[in-house]
């Protein structure tokens, strides 16, 4: 598997492990199924491996870490996040999360971007993830804590990274207008674009691109198929896409581009996996996979990179940027 780095980002795979399914979101999984998801990972070449607190309430963080603990720590790069912080229930409550993850605990999550919030948050996924350093800490979700974020929270990240703890800061959001306003505004290094450079969603080209162009930051392509609508050949009934029932004329635009791809011998999911490494700027795609088949399929859309004129079909149709150009093809 081919590596990207730029700036002072980390070199990344160019396919990351999203460990959220290690938390068991959406549904449960057995520790042996995510041992075996990163093993297969492991062999399949893959070298960057993402997790959160928030994932599982430090389940996917446990678990990574158990995982990882056997494999030489500089051969594989490590990111986090911080800003939900996890805390213990005032009365010890077990209960089961409501928050998308199937597991049960008396953990709760706080936001807070305060440095004690981020110090304490970092120091608590060292212990889960069995290491002494990050490669990379993004601030997760802040899009209604900015003022937070964009102060203590990126100050106490600046803070860990010149001790030397931390390698690489950003933010990781489902948006990327914020994101584009840390790139301006503050000292990072490295951001992750939750769904908005896809096949389905260009935006970040419009802001969070050209900014991270200019200061030369790194940028991480996460949620690629949109919830699922780009995960099949053709849209499956009852597809969603951001997490909510997929729109109608999003799914003609889906099949529209399922169409293409058919004709020049690829499939929606392979473009969609390879259409935001065109960019120089995407240094990582991170997928997140639940079981050794999910990693298999994903390193075979991986390495079936569709020919460079489905990209010009695409553009000429007008389901694509036009401007937008393929800097790996094979």
């Amino acid at each position: 598997m081919e590596h990207r780095q730029r700036g002072r980002a980390p070199a990344l795979t160019e396919i990351g492990l999203g460990a959220a399914q290690l938390g068991n979101l959406y549904r449960e999984i057995d520790d042996d199924t995510a041992r075996m998801t990163v093993d297969a990972a492991w062999d399949a070449g893959i070298r960057y491996f993402d997790t959160a607190p928030h994932y599982g309430l430090g389940l996917s963080e446990r678990r990574l870490g158990e995982a990882l603990a056997s494999r030489p720590r500089s051969e594989f790069v490590l990111s986090t996040k911080v800003g939900r912080l996890l805390v213990e229930d005032s009365a010890g409550r077990r209960v089961p999360d409501d928050d998308g993850f199937a597991v049960t605990s008396s953990l709760r999550r706080r936001w807070d971007f305060s440095r004690d919030g981020i110090l304490t948050s970092v120091e608590a996924s060292l212990r889960r993830l069995r290491t002494d350093r990050l490669d990379i800490v993004y601030l997760h979700d802040p899009d209604d804590h900015w003022d937070a974020a964009a102060t203590t929270g990126v100050d106490a990240l600046i803070e860990l990274r010149d001790q030397g703890v931390v390698s690489a800061i950003g933010a990781g959001m489902n948006q990327s207008a914020m994101l584009a306003e840390f790139v301006r505004r503050c000292d990072v290094d490295i951001m992750m674009v939750a769904g908005r450079y896809t096949l389905l969603d260009q935006s970040a080209a419009a802001d969070l691109l050209p900014a991270a162009a200019e200061r030369g930051v790194a940028v991480v392509a996460a949620a690629i198929y949109n919830s699922g609508l780009l995960s099949s050949e053709r849209p499956r009934d009852g597809v969603r896409f951001d997490y909510h029932d997929a729109p109608v004329d999003l799914i003609a635009r889906a099949n529209a581009m399922a169409d293409l791809c058919e004709e020049h011998g690829t499939t929606l999911p392979a473009a969609a996996v390879a259409f935001p490494l065109r960019s120089p700027l995407v240094t990582s795609v991170v997928v997140g996979m639940r079981g050794t088949g999910q990693v298999g399929s994903t390193i075979d859309r991986y390495h079936a990179a569709p020919p460079p004129e489905l990209w010009e079909q695409l553009a000429a149709h007008g389901l694509i940027r036009a401007e937008d150009r393929p800097v790996r093809s094979s």
